[in-house]
C-alpha cells in the first residue's frame, strides 16, 4: 500500500513541476518574443497541455462520469481556441460584442 501512495505522490509532484515549468516557459516566451505573430499559438498550445495535465493528474477526469469528462474536455479545448480567436480577431470580436 505504501508503494502505491509513493507512486501517486511522485506522479503529482512531477505533474506540479511540469506545470510550474510550463508557466515559467510561458512567461519567458512572452518577454523574449513579445511581438512574434506565432506567440499566441504557442501559448494556446501550452494552455492546452496544462489543462490536460490538470484534468488527468489532479481532477482525475478519466475516472469521472462520462458527462463530466466531456465537459472538461470541451472546456480544455475551447479555452485555447478563445485565446487564439481574441489574439488574431480581437477587433472583430469586440465589434460583434458591442451593443
Amino acid at each position: 500500500m505504501t508503494h502505491f501512495k509513493n507512486d501517486h505522490f511522485s506522479r503529482l509532484t512531477v505533474a506540479w513541476l511540469v506545470l510550474v515549468a510550463l508557466t515559467l516557459a510561458s512567461l519567458g516566451l512572452s518577454e523574449w518574443f513579445r511581438e512574434a505573430r506565432w506567440l499566441p499559438l504557442l501559448v494556446a498550445a501550452i494552455i492546452w497541455i496544462k489543462g490536460v495535465l490538470v484534468a488527468r493528474c489532479f481532477i482525475e477526469a478519466q475516472d469521472a462520469h462520462p458527462f463530466i469528462a466531456r465537459v472538461l474536455k470541451t472546456f480544455i479545448a475551447v479555452s485555447p481556441l478563445a485565446l487564439i480567436a481574441t489574439a488574431f480577431f480581437g477587433g472583430t470580436l469586440a465589434r460583434w460584442a458591442t451593443l
